[in-house]
């Protein structure tokens, strides 16, 4: 079964009361969805492997420890997703990004795929799929499904906010992918959207409704 971490970091529990509230404009939205992302970041890192080293430094020779070269790979969700990727390359320059096209039938609510990139070496990579919300969880279930196609085998998955049903999907599908989250809401509407939630999160990221 996925393991499901909530990050309860103080920051970004503070910033995502901004973030979910409807006065917050498409500006200060964007920044601070950036700004979140960089803090998950700095917790889903957590585990990355470290090798010594050996440098120079002002006053003497010393030991010290750099990664050890494991490969990342970001994988927005098109399109909400991209308002988090540039916060993580802020932590991670060197990572890879790939991009999956979903879009959600209004009618059955399941999710469609139209575009996906990849960096070619995903088989090699630990892969981190990104999308504010994890809902109904068909989208966030679908990439994943795709990136398994490819060849991934090492996926973790990051959204700022998820409903219980959405969380049930993926440890159900996918038992081996970690699940981190900024917050677990209580349950989904009859539309299928997080109460309570933030809205939509492309909407409110580009300005379009």
């Amino acid at each position: 079964m996925s393991n499901v971490f909530v990050l309860d970091h103080p920051l970004i529990q503070h910033k995502l009361t901004y973030i979910r509230n409807k006065n917050t404009g498409t500006k200060e939205f964007r920044a601070l969805v950036d700004e979140v992302s960089a803090l998950m970041a700095f917790e889903i890192t957590r585990d990355l492997p470290l090798e010594e080293t050996t440098i120079e430094t002002p006053v003497m020779e010393a030991t010290t420890k750099v990664l050890s070269g494991k490969k990342i790979g970001l994988v927005p969700i098109l399109r909400a997703g991209l308002g988090m990727v540039d916060g993580i390359l802020r932590l991670i320059p060197a990572a890879k990004v790939g991009h999956v096209g979903l879009y959600r039938d209004p009618e059955t609510l399941k999710p469609v795929e139209y575009y996906i990139k990849l960096p070619t070496d995903i088989e090699e990579r630990e892969l981190i799929v990104i999308d504010p919300m994890l809902a109904t969880g068909g989208s966030a279930n679908d990439a994943i499904h795709s990136l398994k196609k490819r060849g991934a085998t090492n996926i973790k998955l990051m959204c700022l906010i998820a409903a219980p049903e959405g969380v049930e999907v993926i440890q159900n599908e996918h038992p081996d992918v970690d699940i981190y989250l900024g917050a677990l809401d209580e349950k989904l509407n009859e539309k299928g959207y997080i109460i309570p939630g933030l809205g939509d999160a492309g909407d409110r990221l580009y300005g379009t409704k």
